[in-house]
Parts: structure tokens; C-alpha cells; sequence
């Protein structure tokens, strides 16, 4: 059932026209609003298989302005300096064989988990807890570093991690809807640029399909690519 307020968002959205960016974020703004601050999310579908372990497509970006949430980071790393670094750089929880019993009994109350090097031939054990809810620290995000401190400045700042579902469907966080279009524009660009350079090389035809940006609340606007993928 329909809510009021999404119904008359509807109407300020034609569903079969795609919007430049611009365009785009202005009608997003329009819409009514809920009340509460709605997060504003970048969709993309695919043209990957994402059983193929080389069409496989996942990064991080810093946005410019940030994602407006407080992201609480979890970090394994045994007594010494990495764990020190981690917590004068602001980490919510830091630890090793106390942290790893705890998401073993199904605790996961953070945003981000980053792990150093000696730390992950354990935290590994976790996979069926912190793989399925996207937690798994991995190099390729940068996650797995022993510069801890780097890590937790980075994801604190408003670094977002990306990665292609089983649909071969990618959602993005891009700020909330308080922040001005401006700040939302900016955010978003770099979003779509960070995804369109992860194509991968073994995908052949049409890499993009569509791209829609929606808040918490909202019908999806459909925003048109075509100047991103020609600088691309």
C-alpha cells in the first residue's frame, strides 16, 4: 500500500525519462518529505555476471561531503601499535580475540570492520558472520591494512565501499537528503564515476543499463549517463 506522500512524489517524476544529474537531484529534492533525515542512495543495474569471479565489481570512493552518517568502525588488531593508532584515530571498538568472540556469538553493532594483516588468518573464521552483511574486511577496499589509522580517518571522513550483489545490482550511499543539491551532485559524481571505472575487462556490450537515485522514502529518478560514460 502506497503512502500519500509517495504517491504524490510520483507525480513530480516522469518514470520513463532519464534526467541529467542536475535535473535529477532537483526533482529528488521536490519530492515530500518524511520526518525523518531520508538517506539518498545511487542504484545501478549491471550488464555482469556476477557468478564469474572476473566480472566481479566492488571499490571504494570518498565522497566530497561526506555520507552525513557517524560510521562506527571495528578494528582487529592484537596489543602494539596498529591498535593503539586505531584508537587515537577514533575507532569505536578495537581488539582481537575479545572482538572475534564477540562477532562469533553474532554480535555485528558497527558500520565497518577493518583488520591488519596478522590479524585476518582469524577474523576470517567470521566469514559466515560479517560476509553476509557486507562486513569482511578486504585489501581491495582497503581494509586490511597495517595503517590503521589511515583506514579509520578515511571510512570516518566519508569513504563508501561498493560492491555488485548476486542481481548484479550495485547501491551506493551518497549523503542525506540535508545536505544542499549542490553537495548531492558532488557526492554523486563521484560515485559514478568510481563504479563506471570498475568495469571489469572480461565484460563485453553495455556495462551500465540504468541508473536511478532515490532517497529512504522515494520512487527511484532515473538519471542519464551519457556525459559520464563518454569521459570515461
Amino acid at each position: 500500500m502506497r503512502s500519500k506522500r509517495y504517491k504524490k512524489a510520483l507525480e513530480l517524476v516522469d518514470s520513463k525519462k532519464a534526467y541529467s544529474l542536475p535535473a535529477a537531484v532537483e526533482v529528488l529534492t521536490q519530492f515530500p518529505r518524511a520526518k525523518f533525515n531520508e538517506s539518498i542512495d545511487l542504484a545501478f543495474r549491471l550488464g555482469v555476471d556476477p557468478r564469474q569471479s572476473d566480472q566481479m565489481v566492488r571499490g571504494t570512493v570518498p565522497l566530497p561531503h561526506g555520507t552525513g552518517k557517524t560510521i562506527r568502525v571495528l578494528v582487529f588488531a592484537k596489543s602494539g601499535p596498529a591498535a593503539e593508532a586505531a584508537k587515537t584515530a577514533g575507532a569505536e571498538y578495537v581488539g582481537f580475540d575479545d572482538m572475534i568472540k564477540k562477532c562469533t556469538e553474532g554480535w555485528t553493532d558497527f558500520d565497518v570492520a577493518i583488520a591488519t594483516p596478522e590479524a585476518m588468518s582469524e577474523v576470517r573464521k567470521l566469514g559466515k558472520v560479517l560476509g553476509p552483511r557486507g562486513l569482511m574486511p578486504n585489501p581491495k577496499t582497503g581494509t586490511v591494512t597495517e595503517d590503521t589509522a589511515k583506514a579509520v580517518k578515511e571510512v570516518k571522513a566519508g569513504r563508501v565501499e561498493f560492491k555488485v550483489d548476486k542481481t548484479g545490482n550495485v547501491h551506493v550511499l551518497v549523503g542525506k537528503l540535508s545536505f544542499t543539491s549542490e553537495q548531492i551532485q558532488e557526492n554523486a559524481k563521484s560515485v559514478i564515476r568510481a563504479v563506471i571505472r570498475a568495469r571489469p575487462s572480461a565484460v563485453k556490450g553495455t556495462f551500465v543499463h540504468s541508473c536511478t537515485l532515490s532517497s529512504t522514502m522515494s520512487p527511484p529518478v532515473r538519471v542519464d549517463l551519457r556525459e559520464f560514460l563518454a569521459s570515461a
